[in-house]
């Protein structure tokens, strides 16, 4: 298995000690593309834009979001030239939750978070759905002892990722003149502000339901947050639906891993593979290196 793309020491530090705050950057753009999405959209609604809208939101997740900057980008589950590399982490960005080092942040904080004995209710997703949504779009979290994050020098050093990072919001901007100049302002405010507003949210809405009690086949030993599967939405989420087994074997480019489970994302990477493009493709680790596993149930 690969090393982490972040290192975390976390001497001290308590993920159970600390407190949601308002991070008034992320309230001010979330919030704003959610009120240019509610009043706006509807005002300017051309079935066109809708349509946009529709291939837009799920080509720009799949590619971008869940194989660019989650499969490759955070748990290296496969490599590829740097020129794929960065193509992926671009479209990444523009699903427009955060830069290449910001995405990284969050969702590793959250996994070491989730694996100790126990983290905070930010972390765990144990509050209700609206309370847990709001906390993950306008707030961050203070922590009284934080962990020192250290991310690889071949990524932060990296002056496009750089770039991408101090420049992330505003990557919709160029998105946005094209798309204006195509289809005016319809396609502007559902090619981006709905777009965006609808990425970030569906993101942090299936994150909560893929970490609270459901199906599953594998317990990791310790850990406070256990991943559930989340039947029928293979199509809709990309293959992310399947948590369970990813929490199990993160370092598997697969996702489903059962027959039946359908991975858009996995179908993406094989292609990929087949064409040359990508390699090193991760599959779950052998039998015998799975100690921190226990299986719920025998299928």
């Amino acid at each position: 298995m690969m090393k982490p793309v972040m290192r975390i020491e976390d001497t001290g530090a308590n993920p159970c000690d600390g407190q949601p705050v308002i991070d008034w950057p992320k309230a001010i753009w979330n919030g704003g593309l959610l009120a240019i999405a509610v009043v706006g959209g509807p005002l300017v609604f051309t079935w066109s834009a809708f349509g946009l809208f529709v291939v837009l939101t799920y080509l720009t997740l799949l590619i971008g979001h869940s194989v660019g900057m989650h499969r490759m980008l955070i748990h290296r589950a496969f490599q590829c030239g740097k020129p794929m590399e960065r193509f992926l982490i671009y479209v990444g960005t523009i699903v427009g939750v955060a830069g290449p080092m910001g995405i990284i942040k969050v969702h590793d904080m959250r996994d070491w978070a989730q694996r100790q004995t126990r983290c905070h209710d930010f972390f765990a997703h144990r509050r209700g759905l609206l309370r847990d949504l709001s906390w993950q779009l306008f707030y961050r979290f203070r922590f009284d002892r934080p962990p020192m994050l250290t991310i690889e020098p071949r990524i932060a050093s990296d002056p496009f990722y750089r770039f991408l990072e101090a420049t992330w919001r505003w990557q919709q901007v160029p998105l946005a003149v094209f798309l204006f100049l195509i289809g005016g302002w319809p396609w502007v405010v559902w090619g981006a502000a709905v777009r965006v507003i609808v990425s970030t949210a569906g993101h942090w809405t299936i994150t909560y339901f893929c970490h609270n009690p459901g199906a599953g086949r594998w317990t990791v030993k310790g850990a406070y947050v256990q991943a559930s599967d989340l039947p029928g939405l293979g199509l809709l989420t990309y293959g992310e639906c399947w948590h369970n087994n990813h929490h199990a074997f993160p370092e598997s480019a697969r996702i489903g891993l059962e027959p039946g489970q359908i991975d858009p994302g996995w179908v993406v990477i094989r292609g990929l593979e087949r064409a040359g493009l990508v390699w090193n493709v991760g599959r779950p680790r052998d039998p015998g290196l799975r100690e921190d596993l226990q299986e719920r149930i025998a299928l």
